[in-house]
């Protein structure tokens, strides 16, 4: 479920209509609901309650510091993968000794940040990494806890873009060499091997691709666990969220219009094939779910600048652009979009929804059917919480939106709009050309 719905004609997030807030902070603008973030959490703890668990929030998803201040409130830990979302956690005034740092390329400066700060755990990716945390961990007079992610080499049967634990990805060490892997590592005089990783992908909307992994990799951990003494077992993230339909996945009774066998992937689900699977192993268990977390949490608003009318199609420009929201150019990925002012006696219209960038790709949808709305109308991205405002860039010199969080009746401004002024503030014109 989440927070966002129709009070008679107007879009809320909780008590907040949208409306309100887009004229208050103009569009773009990300706006997060509170409640629908900590229900988030909520179930996913509930689901395995039978477990030792800590959730560590994928915050590569939306490292807002208002949203991580949020999920530390709640206890979770934070999944890293840089220097920066380490620096990110600090300064929303959280700590990362219950998180892990991932990533396949970490530096020394991140590692020995990570060290320094007391992470819990690095997610090795490779034997050269191994040996440079070793290295850098000795130079500090440390030393650092690690788990080895494996590949287990299961197709999460996902987007290409988003698949992680094949054995043709980057990431992670192959089952077949992870035990010489461990044997190794545990000679390492600054290394502690504390756990297993593994991750196969994101938007995952099916248990069997999770439960096809921890069936094949727990008899590993197992072996492990006599061998090395471990502390814990991740198995990662990738619970997928509705993008279709999302507007009536809120509403308390959706899930029960499918039969059981046609039903969405819900963490309740997810902890009835898991939990069996993992209780026997005894140890701690750490989930990194990022999307599942923020991403029905979240919608970006924008405004209609012009509805052009073509020969053979129409198109609804929008003030948002493919800077502000990438996932549609880059994945071709569905948000559902929707008018903040229900009007149901409009016709429906079909129109490509693009940008004003100038590229081709600057297109959220084609041929897509939606409520007539015209210029000055605002519309909302469903879904839009993760991989949004966290990808958004500068491009044809575009300021990043704004992004506001909303607690029942309440809501603020939780990151200004990107002025032209913070854009070029690093910037300089050399001497030479003066």
């Amino acid at each position: 479920m989440h927070h966002f719905s129709y009070h008679g004609s107007s879009l809320h997030c909780e008590e907040v209509d949208l409306a309100e807030i887009a004229g208050l902070y103009g569009t773009p603008t990300y706006v997060y609901s509170a409640a629908t973030i900590t229900d988030n959490v909520t179930r996913l703890q509930r689901s395995l309650a039978d477990l030792d668990l800590q959730v560590c929030y994928a915050m590569k998803a939306n490292s807002s510091l208002a949203v991580l201040r949020l999920f530390a409130n709640l206890g979770t830990g934070f999944d890293l993968v840089s220097g920066g979302e380490i620096r990110r956690v600090l300064a929303a005034g959280a700590n990362i000794r219950s998180s892990v740092f991932a990533g396949v390329g970490k530096t020394e400066e991140e590692i020995e940040l990570a060290l320094q700060e007391g992470v819990y755990a690095f997610h090795v990716e490779s034997e050269p990494e191994l040996a440079r945390i070793n290295h850098v961990a000795g130079r500090l007079g440390l030393t650092a806890r690690i788990a080895i992610r494996i590949n287990p080499d299961v197709d999460a049967k996902t987007h290409a873009k988003i698949t992680t634990g094949k054995s043709d990805n980057k990431f992670g060490i192959p089952m077949s060499v992870a035990a010489e892997a461990y044997g190794a590592a545990a000679k390492l005089p600054n290394i502690k091997v504390a756990g297993v990783q593994m991750h196969i992908g994101s938007q995952l909307t099916s248990v069997g691709p999770f439960r096809e992994a921890v069936e094949k990799v727990v008899p590993f951990v197992a072996q492990l666990q006599r061998e090395h003494a471990l502390e814990y077992f991740s198995i990662g993230g990738g619970i997928g969220i509705i993008y279709e339909d999302a507007l009536a996945s809120g509403q308390a009774d959706w899930w029960e219009r499918f039969s059981e066998d046609e039903r969405p992937l819900t963490p309740e689900l997810y902890g009835a094939v898991l939990s069996p699977l993992l209780q026997p192993l005894g140890l701690k268990i750490l989930l990194e779910p990022g999307r599942f977390l923020i991403g029905n949490a979240g919608v970006m608003l924008s405004r209609v600048e012009y509805l052009k009318r073509g020969a053979n199609k129409n198109f609804l420009v929008i003030d948002a652009a493919m800077n502000d929201l990438a996932r549609p150019s880059m994945y071709d990925s569905y948000h559902e979009i929707v008018p903040v002012e229900r009007d149901t006696s409009r016709a429906a219209m079909v129109a490509d929804v693009v940008g004003p960038i100038c590229e081709s790709g600057d297109c959220f949808a084609k041929g897509r059917e939606l409520q007539s709305v015209g210029e000055g109308e605002l519309v909302a991205f469903l879904s839009a919480g993760a991989y949004g405002f966290t990808m958004a860039s500068n491009y044809n010199t575009r300021g990043r939106p704004a992004e506001v969080l909303v607690r029942g009746s309440a809501f603020e401004l939780v990151h200004e709009r990107e002025s032209f002024e913070r854009q070029i503030a690093g910037e300089k014109i050399p001497g030479f050309l003066a």
